[in-house]
């Protein structure tokens, strides 16, 4: 445990940016919203709600900082700062809010396709831990095994700050589990992360998209052979697919496609800034050409993040879902040009 005197300068640097003040003021502002007799007929109501809740969160924790800082409760103090000293790092505007996280198999056939599924577990596992809610809108299957590619809307508390740091290209060494002779095996699987974008952030008018239904294949019961529920969406202007078929209606296959849709306008909306501005920092979109990670699981135990050096000796355990010394030290650490 560190002395008394370094706690009281992390405490007093945390509360200064925390600024339960203003966080006061703000709450009080969403609060008035809430009064409006029709404030749940309002597109953003869920949203303002899920702002107060973390607002008061913030408030109360910074007042029970004070308050074991007067009961000299060191221990309970230290581990609260802990918390919360990685979330000064989430200043980004997206940061506090939901995320779009997608998984693709690359190169490695039926290898790939079990990686990926493997990487889903992973963040399904993590996202649980953190008590976030996971939902999955969209998958294709491998013709033999694991998964092409699927999708996952992630709600919760810092969602996208947490998760932005993970969109890359993750690499697996292992012995194959579906070879005779356990051959060694590298695999390789995309991950990309977007945030929730809102409504009103980007504009998308009807004429520019262009819908196609058709039977949805997979799982559903029969519903999903008989009925078009599954949406493939064109945006005209900029030539962007994207397939929805989880659900078991139509309406939202659709409202999930213009999600998704959204949140890669905005991307290619920050690709074409940090072209603009070379010295803009920002989230490294994720291209096959970025390697962020790799998981060797023989002849060895080692997962290693290759822009920050950070090592975890335990695979296992990063693969059911504890990712926070790896994601930390990415938030952390300035990424490795």
């Amino acid at each position: 445990m560190e002395n008394k005197e370094d706690i009281h300068k992390r405490l007093s640097l945390l509360l200064e940016k925390l600024n339960a003040g203003e966080k006061q003021k703000e709450l009080e502002v969403f609060t008035q919203k809430t009064l409006d007799p029709l404030f749940w007929k309002q597109e953003d109501a869920r949203e303002t709600m899920k702002k107060i809740a973390l607002l008061r969160q913030e408030i109360e924790d910074a007042q029970m900082m004070e308050l074991l800082w007067e009961e000299k409760n060191m221990e309970e103090l230290e581990k609260l700062l802990t918390r919360y000293e990685v979330l000064l790092f989430f200043s980004g505007p997206h940061d506090k809010g939901n995320v779009i996280l997608s998984i693709h198999a690359g190169q490695g056939g039926v290898e790939a396709m079990d990686w990926t599924s493997m990487l889903a577990r992973m963040y399904t596992r993590f996202s649980e831990a953190k008590k976030w809610t996971v939902r999955e809108v969209d998958r294709v299957a491998g013709e033999e095994a694991g998964i092409k590619s699927i999708i996952f809307h992630i709600e919760g508390a810092y969602a996208y700050g947490y998760l932005k740091g993970e969109a890359g290209v993750h690499r697996l060494v292992r012995q194959s589990p579906f070879n005779a002779k356990a051959l060694r095996q590298t695999s390789f699987a995309l991950v990309e992360v977007l945030p929730f974008i809102p409504e009103s952030t980007i504009a998308i008018h009807p004429d520019e998209l262009e819908w196609e239904f058709f039977r949805s294949g997979g799982h559903g019961g029969q519903n999903v052979n008989k009925v078009s529920t599954a949406v493939r969406l064109r945006h005209k202007p900029s030539g962007i697919v994207v397939v929805c078929q989880k659900e078991r209606h139509q309406e939202q296959n659709r409202e999930n496609a213009l999600h998704i849709l959204r949140a890669k306008l905005w991307q290619m909306k920050e690709e074409h800034k940090q072209k603009e501005v070379a010295s803009f920092k920002k989230v490294k979109i994720a291209s096959w050409g970025l390697q962020i990670r790799s998981y060797v699981l023989h002849p060895y135990k080692l997962v290693k993040d290759l822009r920050t050096n950070w090592e975890e000796h335990d695979a296992e355990s990063v693969l059911d879902g504890h990712l926070d010394g790896l994601i930390e030290s990415y938030l952390k650490k300035k990424p490795l040009d």
